[in-house]
């Protein structure tokens, strides 16, 4: 190890670490730290740079000789004083909290905790380490973010046009054929012609990737022998994760990632980040010293009176929006993915979190929601949430500010209950059922949610990477998690869910029918309703996980999308496919207002308070006045009913209805004129247009 000197900037520079002429510029936020260090490595050989401190708890200053692709980390030391939330130590290696490359593996030895633990990390989290953390930790990397961006411009969907398919860069193409191997379960693979050619048959005009942020695996996995598959578990917000990468050269990751956005645009397909900067990889306070809290906890986490993390997500630790340095971080990684990387937008992971106040309570004006509607280049992109977190008054469904988005979790509940739940508890003879109001209200965009707010504020999903596949919530009436190593705890036991009659893989060819067309319902109604339509990845081709609703750790053939289809499968992408064609032919199933709904019993009447009231109602007609018309007839009922379609509106002229698609159809079939009466058979969906 050497020590250099390093020379003062006037004031703080941008935060991180950039190359300029000459060396990098250095802006590290550590305001109670008594010492700060550049650390650069060639090899094994460590170079320490002490950093002036600055004003406002930064340290900053201009170190030469320091080039792009150079590695390094940053150290701190200061107070340990794990009661106020110091736990300085300059034993452990940090990574920069703003690098736009990390490289390398995290190992779980003991010297990667802040503390003294033993080799399983238990130990005592107010006794300070004093073993070096640098042989154990990534390392940062200074890059050159040049890149050619050509004519790339975003495709610029209007929300009322968007399909969303919700997809994991690993496991949309490990095992596609006709990428290459070499690309397969990478940024470039997802890009591939053959990728896209898929994307782009399906209707789908937003891609919205499962966490591509840097992130680490937790302890409990590492001793599993599993993985964070998923990846909500960051250690770096402004860089791309390398192993998705084909190429593991700093620099050529982030090439890689950013001509994945150029080749999707230049496709017609908007790209949307799942980010989460809700929590960090370092856990709780008896978990590893990583990063933010080496250079001062209480600046980045929400602590209680006692150093102790404020937990509301579940994870450990949650990222303090209400601190100004780490709001600004956030905006800045936002940023940074917008007019770098020139993504679309992003869906916030436990977006409740990152909008609690100084009381923890939920506030609509919170600091980051006005800085996001403010910021030039923020205010001009998707923002999406997942409208809940495990705090207090955790759900947040509908109660997000102005252009949000958020996911409808009503929708998923309601639309399960519907086709599966409800259903399959009255072929068991339990019960009478729930009515069609629930329903009714999903199918029109969730306006007792939403209010004042067009019903594109809903992003409407059935299933997501979280809980069943599509073709597990019509096989498993219970999860099947054992793989995950937990004895089958974790993960939901609500799924709502139904199996028609047999757990899991089987033979029987009814019971394979039901399944089908059940399938079908769910599809079709997430399809044909108001509201911003969201499609888990594989779901159109009959993706299962073999009943396990918590695959986060599996990456491997049980997540990778299993794409040697027979010829049921084959049908269920034609029918996926048509149903999106469907909704971009007939605007009114995507955003209206009120005046054009009629809805309908089966006699082709119009409700009553009488007929609303039928908790043993299963049968609904919706008529939606617009060019062209459109009536959808949901029959939930496990006999035939007798149907009358209501009349045309006025406005549609002479005619007929035209019945467009019926989900007991296997595959699409052709138009046909609809008769005035007709029988429906059980369990159906129908879309009728003028």
């Amino acid at each position: 190890m050497s020590t250099t000197g390093s020379q003062p900037l006037p004031l703080p520079s941008r935060p991180g670490v950039h190359p300029v002429d000459g060396g990098v510029e250095v802006a590290v936020h550590a305001p109670r730290a008594t010492a700060v260090w550049l650390c650069t490595f060639d090899g094994d050989h460590e170079t320490r740079t002490p950093i002036p401190a600055s004003d406002e708890g930064w340290w900053s200053g201009l170190v030469p000789d320091v080039h792009p692709g150079a590695r390094y980390g940053l150290r701190a030391d200061g107070p340990w004083d794990p009661a106020s939330g110091q736990r300085h130590n300059p034993a452990k290696l940090l990574l920069d909290p703003w690098a736009r490359s990390i490289e390398g593996e995290l190992t779980y030895a003991p010297a990667v905790y802040g503390h003294v633990v033993d080799e399983a990390g238990e130990g005592d989290p107010a006794v300070r380490s004093d073993l070096d953390s640098a042989p154990f930790v990534p390392r940062s990397v200074v890059l050159d973010t040049a890149f050619d961006w050509g004519d790339d411009a975003p495709p610029a969907h209007p929300r009322d046009e968007r399909v969303v398919y919700e997809v994991h860069v690993r496991e949309m193409t490990m095992r596609l054929p006709g990428v290459p191997e070499h690309l397969r379960g990478t940024y470039a693979g997802l890009a591939h012609p053959v990728t896209i050619e898929h994307l782009q048959a399906l209707g789908v005009t937003t891609v919205e990737l499962l966490p591509v942020h840097a992130h680490v695996d937790e302890p409990h996995l590492v001793d599993l022998g599993l993985t964070n598959h998923w990846g909500y578990n960051t250690v770096g917000f402004f860089a791309p994760h390398a192993p998705y990468a084909s190429n593991q050269d700093p620099h050529e990751v982030l090439r890689e990632f950013k001509g994945m956005v150029k080749l999707l645009h230049a496709a017609g397909i908007e790209v949307l980040l799942d980010v989460v900067y809700n929590h960090t990889a370092e856990q709780s306070v008896g978990g590893a010293t990583l990063a933010w809290r080496g250079l001062g906890a209480g600046t980045w986490y929400r602590l209680d009176d006692e150093g102790h993390d404020v937990d509301v997500t579940g994870c450990g630790n949650t990222v303090d929006l209400t601190e100004p340095v780490a709001l600004e971080m956030v905006l800045d990684s936002l940023r940074y993915w917008v007019q770098e990387c020139h993504v679309d937008g992003f869906r916030y992971d436990l977006a409740v979190a990152l909008g609690r106040g100084e009381d923890l309570g939920f506030d609509p004006e919170h600091a980051f929601f006005a800085a996001l509607r403010d910021d030039p280049v923020l205010s001009q992109v998707l923002h999406v949430a997942e409208p809940w977190d495990l705090g207090p008054d955790g759900w947040r469904t509908g109660q997000f500010p102005g252009a949000w988005a958020e996911w409808n979790d009503r929708f998923r509940d309601t639309v399960r209950d519907f086709w599966l739940a409800d259903t399959g508890a009255l072929s068991r003879g339990e019960g009478s059922g729930a009515g069609v109001r629930e329903i009714a209200t999903r199918l029109v965009g969730s306006r007792d949610l939403f209010a004042e707010r067009t019903p594109l504020s809903s992003v409407g999903f059935v299933t997501a990477h979280d809980g069943f596949t599509m073709a597990d919530l019509v096989a498993y009436d219970d999860k099947h998690n054992e793989a995950n190593g937990e004895d089958n705890r974790d993960g939901n036991d609500h799924n709502r869910s139904w199996n028609h009659g047999a757990e899991g893989p089987t033979d029987d060819e009814v019971i394979l029918l039901a399944r089908r067309r059940s399938v079908r319902n769910l599809l079709g109604t997430l399809l044909l309703s108001a509201g911003v339509p969201m499609i888990a990845s594989g779901d159109e081709i009959g993706r299962t996980h073999d009943g396990n609703n918590n695959p986060y750790c599996q990456d491997n053939e049980m997540t990778w999308l299993d794409w040697d289809l027979d010829d049921q499968r084959r049908d269920l992408l034609a029918s996926t496919a048509h149903l999106t064609a469907l909704r971009r032919e007939v605007p009114v199933l995507r955003d209206h207002d009120e005046s054009v709904i009629g809805w309908y019993d089966e006699a082709g009447e119009e409700m009553t308070e009488e007929t609303w009231a039928q908790d043993d109602r299963r049968t609904l007609q919706l008529r939606l006045e617009g060019e062209p018309c459109a009536l959808l007839v949901v029959h939930g009922g496990l006999g035939e009913v007798e149907l009358t379609l209501p009349p045309l509106p006025e406005s549609a002229g002479e005619g007929a209805w035209r019945l467009r698609w019926d989900s007991a159809w296997e595959q699409p079939q052709e138009t046909t004129t609809a008769p005035a009466t007709e029988t429906v058979g059980p369990l159906s969906l129908r879309l009728y247009t003028s």
